[in-house]
């Protein structure tokens, strides 16, 4: 209840304190509003006061917008009052209440009736819209925009670009949202949309955010001494597009339609001095000026027609037209551009309206492209427009000299070598070389042709006995060139006792210096090539003047990791000389191989590792050493660090037995290769001691078989030399009777009777005849053979009394020979008779002195005997006389039993002799009486015999 009265109190006071004052509420307000530029203007009617109070406010929320006192003064034409308002929100959005009252002091009026300016969201309209629409604003601006929602519908969201933007409800159907600094949009404007509940866009509006014009440098000219050409520069971007958006031009009030293409020229038909270009856009306009006179700025047109009056080698004219005649009365300065294949260059000519040029120092048989400007030589401004190309080919001309050189692939052999010509070099194509040999001290001459693809010719130097020039010309259809010498000596001075330096590679090239040579009349020659290559090598040089012992060798032909080699020689017209030489890498590489032939070899407790350097086009650089590990697992010990190159072997002493792997290296400036690995097992000494003793065996054994071999082929020689043929023996007597028939039949009392045992019986000591009926056969075996009786029982005896283990002998027959008894000479061989009982007994260690065999004299038939160990006692012990009461040759026992196997008490064994003739191939040795002869008397000499006559 007190708050109620208060507040009628209040009221009470206002409306008693607004009858005091007087003042009258304005009549006749009136709202119109421009939408476009979102400006409300409010109009009334009161002329007794200048200052009011506006009051703006949202109907259908009633939420003040504006409640501002402003000063307006009365219009003395109309009587009315007009206040203009800019709403931040378009006008569109939502409706708005608007009433005055006028204000003196602090006396107040009452309100003036409300006036309301409709918006877009009443209920009769009830599509869903969105404002402002395509509206254009500069950047960096702040800008509102509403959503409308259709009737029905709720409100979603509101986004800028991809940006969520935060809205303001303004009605029940009404959002806005405010953008703040806006950037610049792209040609097609930026999106501001807005979407329902659903996510569902239901409306949205375009706004283009640019900057207004702001264009610079306008300058104008002259191209034909009539007319006006101005240019200027764009300035920024406005970002605005469209024709309602774009920028607009103007020169001295005449639209530049041109220039809204982004040309930024504009043309007048007269020459005026002064000239202002206006640039304007719908968000504001720039003003430009330029001034100046015609003299001052004269840029001519481009010359047209250009032609080639006079083409020569190295020479021709160029002439031109003009198209305005004020040209040619102009003093003009003209820049000819030529361009070939090799350079492109620029001359400057001047001249009272010139038109014609000569371009000099051209090439021969080369094509050249040439273009003309000018411009005003006084008061020069800028230079004109180029002329359109025109092209021409020069005359070719006779080639220049090729550069010819000596380079010697070893001691004798070379060749002539000479660079191939550039196109400035050639004057035309070449089409081949001449070459000439020319002696002056054998006052011969000799001519080759060559192709034009070939650069040198192979010589001999040990084929010329005298010196020898060679000179060489190249040719094309012009001419021959100017000849091109060089002088092979008769003999080339030794290049191995030239000392060979090292050149490092500086970045740009090889540096190399000298000494200056006193017969260095025409320079000095400095060559290189691949110091890998052996033959046909690529060869390089360069010359170098009398006067300068230096220079810097460059090519694009140096590669990384590849050692060339440096000479340099000093020219004169009788011979070259070598100075000095130097190898060098471009860049130092690690070797790409590893040392080959990597090998271990054991020396007792030590292992000797050797190998082979790197081949020179794999080593990448210097080699400066060798490093050495032990290899375990994956793990390198280093034993040593060899650093002379030329080393390649290393001992690894005072190793214990066991297996060892063992690295070497090769290393360079760059680093260290790969590595080759080898493995050793290290064996006791024994084996190897053991080892060389097995072939020490060996050798002998290959070198016996080898001699023995060369024996056997050679036998007829060897027996020739060391056992020639025993010579006849000499027969006392005269043995002149002429030879006959020997009749071989024993008489009666000469047979002897051999029993079927052959154990000697010492109570037999007396010979058993054989009756002379026996001797006769009887029968078909009597018939059968021509060998007398005696004979045949006796060898029948001989192969019974055999044991069972003998094999019987095939020349247990004897054969009658024809000749007289008292012959020198006898072919008769006694076969079967027995001479001594015991030339096959076993060998008896201590042999008594006396022999068992009897006689003195040669006797051919005679065996060497052994006597048993105990003597006998029977009474022939008287008839056997020592050995030595033989005398001359014994011959060796060469036949005996199989089986000799000692029986009983008597003679171990029967020694059945075989006598030879004096022609007989058996040898006749001397006998042995001594120990080693006894035991085997006849298997050496047998032996030996039968390899010396090829038997088995």
């Amino acid at each position: 209840m007190p708050s109620l009265f208060f507040c009628i109190l209040l009221l009470g006071l206002g409306v008693t304190e607004s009858q005091a004052s007087g003042l009258a509420p304005p009549q006749q307000v009136r709202l119109d509003a421009d939408k476009e530029t979102q400006t409300l203007s409010v109009t009334w009617e009161d002329g007794h006061a200048s200052t009011f109070d506006v009051e703006i406010l949202r109907t259908e929320l009633m939420e003040m917008v504006l409640n501002e006192t402003v000063g307006v003064t009365e219009n003395q034409s109309t009587g009315k009052h007009q206040w203009n308002w800019t709403s931040p929100v378009p006008l569109e959005c939502t409706s708005l209440s608007v009433k005055v009252r006028s204000r003196d002091g602090q006396d107040v009026s009452e309100w003036s009736s409300q006036q309301i300016l409709p918006g877009l969201d009443l209920p009769d309209n009830t599509d869903s819209q969105m404002y402002p629409e395509g509206k254009t604003v500069p950047v960096g601006s702040n800008m509102t925009f509403c959503c409308i929602v259709e009737e029905g519908q709720q409100f979603g969201s509101l986004w800028y670009k991809d940006t969520l933007m935060k809205e303001n409800m303004l009605s029940r159907r009404t959002y806005a949202t405010t953008m703040t600094n806006q950037g610049s949009s792209n040609p097609s404007g930026t999106n501001v949309v807005c979407s329902n509940e659903k996510k569902m866009i239901i409306a949205g509006a375009v706004v283009f955010v640019g900057y207004p014009p702001l264009p610079s440098d306008l300058v104008c000219e002259t191209h034909d001494l009539i007319s006006v050409d101005c240019q200027w520069s764009k300035g920024r971007d406005t970002y605005l597009f469209g024709m309602t958006r774009q920028t607009y031009y103007t020169l001295n009030g005449r639209n530049c339609p041109k220039a809204r293409n982004s040309n930024m020229r504009c043309g007048l038909e007269q020459w005026d001095g002064n000239w202002t270009l206006v640039a304007r856009n719908l968000l504001g306009e720039f003003r430009l000026t330029d001034a100046a006179e015609l003299g001052h700025r004269v840029r001519p047109v481009a010359p047209v027609n250009l032609t080639t009056p006079e083409v020569y080698s190295w020479n021709a004219s160029v002439g031109w037209l003009w198209k305005d005649k004020g040209f040619e009365r102009l003093s003009l300065i003209c820049q000819v551009q030529r361009t070939s294949h090799l350079n492109s260059s620029t001359q400057t000519y001047t001249g009272y309206g010139l038109n014609t040029v000569v371009l000099k120092d051209l090439q021969p048989d080369e094509k050249y492209s040439v273009k003309v400007r000018c411009g005003s030589q006084k008061n020069f401004w800028k230079w004109g427009e180029w002329s359109f190309p025109l092209s021409f080919q020069t005359k070719m001309d006779r080639p220049v000299a090729p550069d010819i050189w000596l380079w010697m692939d070893s001691d004798n052999l070379g060749r002539v070598l000479w660079k191939p010509l550039t196109k400035s070099e050639s004057h035309g194509q070449i089409s081949g070389y001449e070459v000439i040999l020319w002696s002056p001290e054998e006052n011969s001459q000799q001519t080759l042709t060559l192709p034009q693809s070939v650069y040198s010719l192979p010589i001999n130097v040990t084929d010329r006995g005298s010196k020898v020039t060679v000179t060489v010309t190249a040719q094309n259809p012009a001419g021959a060139s100017l000849p091109a010498n060089v002088v092979i000596p008769r003999y080339l001075l030794d290049a191995e006792d030239t000392a060979i330096s090292k050149v490092a590679f500086n970045g740009s090239g090889f540096p190399l210096s000298w000494v200056a040579h006193a017969n260095a009349s025409c320079g000095y020659v400095v060559d290189w090539y691949n110091t890998s290559c052996t033959q046909d090598c690529n060869v390089e040089w360069t010359r170098v003047a009398a006067d300068n012992t230096n220079t810097m060798v460059q090519s694009g032909n140096f590669f990384a990791g590849v050692r060339y080699t440096f000479s340099v020689y000093a020219c004169s017209s009788e011979s070259t000389v070598l100075l000095e030489r130097w190898h060098g890498y471009m860049q130092e590489l690690v070797p790409s191989r590893t040392v080959p032939r990597l090998s271990p070899k054991q020396e007792g407790a030590d292992v000797q590792l050797t190998w082979d350097q790197i081949p020179l086009e794999h080593q990448g650089g210097f080699i400066l050493g060798y490093t050495v590990y032990l290899t375990n697992a994956s793990h390198l010990t280093l034993l040593a660090n060899i650093t002379d190159p030329q080393l390649t072997n290393h001992t690894v002493k005072n190793l214990v037995l066991g297996s060892y792997k063992f690295t070497v290296k090769a290393y360079t400036a760059a680093g260290e290769d790969g590595g080759a690995t080898v493995s050793i097992s290290l064996e006791p000494y024994t084996y190897w001691l053991i080892m060389e003793i097995l072939v020490a065996l060996g050798t002998m054994t290959c070198l016996l078989i080898v001699i023995t071999i060369a024996c056997y082929r050679k036998r007829k020689w060897v027996k020739k030399a060391f056992y020639p043929e025993i010579p006849e023996p000499k027969l006392p007597g005269d043995w002149g009777i002429t030879q006959g028939t020997l009749d071989v039949k024993p008489s009666p009392h000469s047979m002897v009777h051999i029993v079927e045992d052959s154990v000697w019986d010492s109570s037999k000591e007396a010979l058993v005849t054989v009756p002379e009926e026996d001797e006769e056969g009887t029968g078909d075996e009597a018939a059968d053979t021509d060998e007398p009786a005696s004979l045949r029982y006796y060898n029948q005896v001989v192969e019974e009394g055999s044991s069972s283990q003998r094999r019987p002998h095939a020349s247990d027959s004897s054969a009658s020979s024809t000749g007289s008894m008292d012959s020198g000479h006898t072919d008769v061989t006694y076969t079967g008779i027995q001479t001594s009982a015991c030339s096959l007994a076993p060998f008896q260690p201590q042999p008594d002195a006396s022999q068992c065999v009897g006689g003195g004299g040669y006797r051919p038939q005679m065996q060497s005997a052994s006597c048993p160990e105990e003597p006998q006692t029977g009474p022939e012990e008287h008839l056997q006389p020592p050995v030595g009461s033989f005398g001359g040759y014994q011959p060796q026992c060469s036949w005996k039993p199989d089986s000799p196997e000692a029986d009983g008490d008597g003679l171990d064994q029967a020694c059945l002799g075989s006598p030879t003739s004096v022609t007989s191939s058996q040898f006749l040795l001397p006998y042995d009486t001594s120990e080693e002869g006894k035991e085997h008397p006849s298997s050496a000499s047998t032996w030996f015999h039968n390899l010396l006559t090829g038997k088995p």
